[in-house]
């Protein structure tokens, strides 16, 4: 299987030293292809941060800079943020336990070096959910979708709340009370992660969820969700985890562990499978050979070589560039393959008819 070229991108992100040999329209392209991917201010944070930086030709270096300022002032307001949603639970004694990117900041992990951050993620016990949504809305964060059937999906289906929104400040909260869709065929239990949350300062009200715990949520929601339109930060995400994580001595045997505990050792295979194939992640052989031994691992090697020709498609950039006659193909089919993960055949057919015929009413804006 022959596909577009990455190893430009990938060099930029592994080694930032091989920057300094780019000729204009290679810097072009790689330009075109880290905007792409959310990547282009971590590109230049890495350059500027293992001293490339000065060495950088100017027209490029400007792009950089600008998707570096970008990311700062995002994570600058999303510190703010953080205390204010704080600040809001507090008064019922809920603390806000932060996910994927903003996780990342507040613990400053080597994952928010340059991590674009539009929206803030935190997850809360699922019986809390009412009082923590009052005092949401006490707060001013109301509710950005009004249709009732969408209202009643995410109620009833999904792991979340309907996307909240700021009356003053604008900026979008996202409230998860699991990690996994209601009606999914996996049921993760999302109060072993809040048990197991932890402060990453000295704040008690602020937390993240434990290292292992960390890498299991990216992995099941980058291979679970059938969205890879960032696909590649996901993975970027994964492998600066792995990375940063597999120092502590016991780091991979937890992290079987409690794959096994959470019902993840796929998403955790997958993870590990494509991270070490698109960007190069080492992972003990001990640790792949355990999680062979799963039983949900355990699949014919068709199967996965047709996830592989898909995979290995969607999780590029979504730029032409990147780009065969399969891709589009192969990103609708895995668009398809996470709600198939996500619901019942009959939920799942009343659910996309809804959808195809709401598109086709809609505007785009009252179509998503």
């Amino acid at each position: 299987m022959t596909l577009p070229k990455i190893e430009m991108l990938v060099a930029a992100l592994k080694q930032p030293a091989s920057l300094g040999a780019l000729d204009p329209n290679e810097w072009d392209l790689l330009v075109r292809q880290a905007r792409q991917a959310d990547l282009l201010a971590r590109i230049g944070r890495l350059a500027q941060d293992e001293g490339h930086w000065d060495a950088l030709p100017l027209a490029p270096r400007r792009h950089l800079a600008s998707a570096m300022n970008l990311a700062a002032r995002q994570q600058t307001e999303l510190r703010y943020e953080v205390l204010e949603i704080a600040q809001v639970l507090e008064s019922i004694g809920v603390p806000v336990v932060l996910l994927k990117g903003a996780a990342y900041a507040m613990a400053g992990l080597d994952a928010s070096r340059g991590r674009m951050v539009s929206d803030v993620d935190i997850l809360v016990p699922r019986e809390r959910l009412p009082e923590v949504e009052s005092a949401l809305m006490v707060g001013g964060w109301v509710s950005t979708n009004r249709d009732a059937y969408d209202q009643r999906y995410y109620r009833t289906s999904m792991h979340e709340l309907p996307p909240l929104k700021h009356m003053k400040r604008g900026t979008v909260l996202d409230v998860h009370h699991a990690i996994m869709p209601l009606t999914a065929r996996l049921k993760p239990d999302a109060n072993l992660l809040l048990r197991s949350a932890r402060a990453p300062g000295n704040d008690a009200r602020i937390l993240v969820l434990a290292p292992v715990d960390m890498v299991l949520h990216s992995a099941a929601h980058l291979f679970h969700e059938g969205d890879l339109e960032l696909g590649l930060r996901g993975l970027v995400d994964l492998d600066a985890l792995l990375r940063e994580f597999a120092a502590a001595p016991d780091f991979w045997r937890e992290l079987i562990g409690r794959a096994r505990a959470l019902q993840l050792d796929w998403p955790l295979h997958q993870a590990l499978r494509y991270t070490g194939m698109l960007l190069g992640t080492e992972t003990p052989s001990h640790v792949t050979q355990a999680l062979l031994t799963s039983p949900g691992v355990q699949i014919a090697p068709w199967r996965q070589r047709a996830l592989d020709a898909l995979f290995l498609r969607a999780l590029r950039p979504a730029h032409a560039s990147a780009a065969d006659r399969w891709t589009s193909t192969a990103r609708f089919l895995l668009y398809l393959r996470g709600h198939w993960l996500r619901m019942p055949p009959a939920k799942l057919t009343w659910h996309l008819m809804r959808k195809l015929v709401k598109s086709a009413y809609s505007t785009p804006a009252e179509a998503k």
